[in-house]
């Protein structure tokens, strides 16, 4: 039973990551702001350091409700806002797919900070994908001061609550669309 709800689980998180990136009605749209800023809030609470990366990136993108969940095949997905210095510029959606030993769910935030504006570029194309899993930097304190950029990004996560166990290999794809005025 517990077998059949966790690929039940992970089959929703793989048909979720395949919806839409940008909120549909001015509602959700200021739902997800709200969320993005309390993401980013609870960053900083957490590790004061990050304010850092904020002020010398030229952008970065936050993804404020991220599930995940797995037995054996995982997936994840969410999506969040895009800014270019402190102005948002866009939405992207992040779908995840993992393979390896993993086992149960959990919900995270995700900021990904760009080093100048051809890795923000790069991250725009629409179609972008990277392993977060080896460049990740999981959020407690101090862990900002011992972050870097890898490939012109720094990745930093915090888990909010589940149980999961992962020792997997895979990547995450974003696709990016611009702010419409």
């Amino acid at each position: 039973m517990k077998r059949i709800l966790m690929i039940a689980l992970t089959g929703s998180v793989l048909v979720a990551a395949g919806c839409r990136t940008v909120p549909e009605t001015s509602e959700e749209k200021a739902v997800q702001s709200a969320e993005v800023a309390e993401a980013i809030a609870a960053f900083k609470a957490k590790n004061p350091k990050i304010e850092v990366y904020f002020k010398e990136s030229v952008g970065y993108a936050v993804l404020p409700k991220l599930f995940k969940a797995a037995l054996w095949i995982g997936g994840a997905g969410g999506t969040g806002e895009v800014y270019q210095a402190d102005t948002q510029i866009g939405y992207c959606r992040l779908s995840q797919a993992t393979v390896g030993f993993s086992f149960g769910g959990e919900f995270f935030r995700e900021i990904i900070f760009f080093q100048n504006l051809k890795d923000l570029d790069r991250f725009r194309t629409g179609e972008f994908t990277f392993s977060a899993q080896a460049t990740a930097v999981a959020i407690e304190a101090g862990a900002a001061a011992k972050a870097d950029y890898k490939d012109g990004m720094a990745v930093f996560v915090m888990t909010d609550k589940g149980l999961m166990v992962d020792a997997s290999i895979g990547g995450q794809k974003f696709k990016y669309i611009d702010k419409q005025p």
